[in-house]
């Protein structure tokens, strides 16, 4: 059954503008693009980039130390802006919002609105409701109200396209609270992701990245252990998808179905990014994380036996409590065998509500900051050796952004998620964003690859909807396209009949 919520009913010459600031994972992106696609249905505009939006809305992240010290901060800062127009709306939402619920009005009493990661669909309804009632608005809920995927959405991307699969998290990690927050994993049906990629695919994208706090764990709910190898096949064969992600699988789940789904599907790209954490069983043991090293280095064996050509990436946690130097060289020690391409590197930061918070032998800061020195250090040098062996490989890049005043290059992606400098040739015709370029690999830096040879250009249906949404923001349709479409890009408007 479809919920109906409540609109503005601002007698206002223009619309209310508003802006939308994401911080965290790509969870949260995904849900910011839902954000603003319930405020576009809402009847709520893009504020210019220039201007004072009439609504700000944070989505928050309560994963890292400073969080609250960021949102608080922001919020200070505005403070004045409120004071000088009553009629400026600040909402807080997501996992901190989640998290501290009454305690961010009681800290900063200007906010009109926070609301949780369980009820976003909520977020115009009480924007009116704070308005009318000239106080704020605090609900939060502890289930899953509207699976976040379908609601309405506006993307930052022609071409490319998150898609959740699932919300929450089963796993009880003792450094992690997005369980706490987002609550116990909840499934999508198949068929309900396969009609968003085909949604997708109909606003031209070419490239989804599936999502899920324990990505590879899907299926659990309907109690299919093969759910998510299905799933990458079912996905990857949609006609007009080009490539798959998908973010981020758990050691402990990740199957020999999923690797085979991976190697037997071409648009299913070769790429993987699996967290270690740690390198030490000790300290694994400790984070509850449900793996051990020989565990997860088999995975990576196994992925690239049959995938020889794949990039790896990590995320890794410096400091861990009871983090003793042993432990942390057994780190370094994966870090060398396993050969990231690229590593994410946390230090290991206390968040109240966790069980690692309370955990004796917290690392002093000094050394936590040495060791993440010479860990960073490390995989610098190794993801520059990865790098420069690609030097005279030919790839094929999705183009993500042109040349600018700071880049005389065209930027995108390889299908192993490398990320790509491209030069333009003197008098080639300019690729848009969302076609694919092919070219040769030249140079190579420890984070980017520089192709500088020339290049040949493939056109997409993700360049052509780029076309048309330039010439929507101008105020005149593409060719071939009447004009009056939406600018609200997703799944599709559900129509309400009488």
């Amino acid at each position: 059954m479809t919920e109906l919520i409540d609109a503005p009913t601002s007698t206002e010459k223009s619309p209310r503008s508003y802006e939308v600031k994401t911080y965290g994972c790509q969870m949260n992106v995904h849900d910011s693009e839902r954000l603003s696609g319930l405020l576009d249905d809402a009847g709520y505009v893009p504020a210019d980039t220039d201007d004072q939006a009439d609504v700000i809305v944070f989505n928050t992240c309560a994963v890292r130390e400073n969080a609250d010290n960021r949102l608080y901060g922001n919020l200070g800062q505005l403070a004045h802006v409120k004071e000088r127009n009553p009629d400026f709306q600040i909402a807080v939402g997501g996992c901190m919002a989640q998290k501290d619920r009454d305690t961010i009005v009681k800290k900063a009493p200007w906010v009109d609105v926070v609301f949780g990661t369980h009820n976003m669909g909520s977020l115009p309804a009480l924007l009116e409701r704070a308005r009318h009632n000239q106080e704020a608005q605090v609900e939060i809920l502890e289930s899953l109200d509207v699976f976040p995927s379908t609601l309405p959405s506006r993307r930052e991307s022609q071409h490319s396209g998150w898609v959740s699969i699932s919300v929450g998290c089963n796993n009880s990690c003792t450094f992690c609270i997005v369980p706490s927050l987002r609550g116990k994993e909840k499934d999508r049906r198949p068929g309900d992701i396969l009609a968003e990629v085909e949604a997708l695919v109909a606003d031209g994208v070419v490239e989804v990245t599936l999502l899920g706090q324990n990505v590879n764990s899907y299926g659990a709910e309907f109690r299919d252990k093969g759910a998510f190898a299905k799933l990458l096949r079912a996905v990857g064969n949609v006609e007009g998808i080009e490539r798959v992600r998908f973010t981020s699988p758990h050691p402990a789940s990740f199957s020999d179905d999923v690797i085979d789904a991976m190697a037997e599907t071409p648009t299913v790209m070769p790429q993987l990014h699996m967290p270690l954490q740690s390198g030490s069983d000790t300290i694994l043991k400790s984070m509850r994380r449900s793996y051990r090293t020989s565990r997860f280095m088999r995975i990576l064996d196994s992925v690239r036996e049959k995938i020889p050509h794949a990039a790896i990436t990590t995320d890794i946690i410096v400091g861990f409590p009871g983090e003793t130097e042993e432990d942390f060289l057994g780190t370094m020690d994966i870090v060398r065998r396993a050969r990231f391409s690229q590593a994410f590197t946390f230090q290991y930061s206390i968040r109240p509500g966790t069980p690692a918070a309370t955990m004796n032998d917290q690392v002093p800061k000094h050394i936590v900051q040495e060791r993440f020195e010479r860990l960073t250090a490390l995989q610098d040098e190794i993801s520059w050796e990865e790098n420069t062996a690609q030097i005279g490989r030919e790839v094929e890049v999705l183009v993500t952004t042109r040349p600018h005043d700071d880049s005389p290059r065209l930027t995108g992606r390889s299908a192993d998620n490398r990320l790509v400098h491209v030069g333009i040739p003197q008098g080639a015709s300019m690729p848009r964003p969302g076609d694919f370029v092919t070219a040769t690999v030249t140079d190579a830096k420890p984070f980017f690859l520089l192709a500088d040879s020339g290049f040949g250009v493939r056109s997409s249906r993700a360049g052509d909807a780029y076309d048309r949404a330039q010439a929507d923001s101008c105020g005149a349709p593409a060719p071939g396209q009447t004009s009056g479409g939406s600018t609200n890009l997703g799944m599709p408007t559900l129509r309400i009949r009488s």
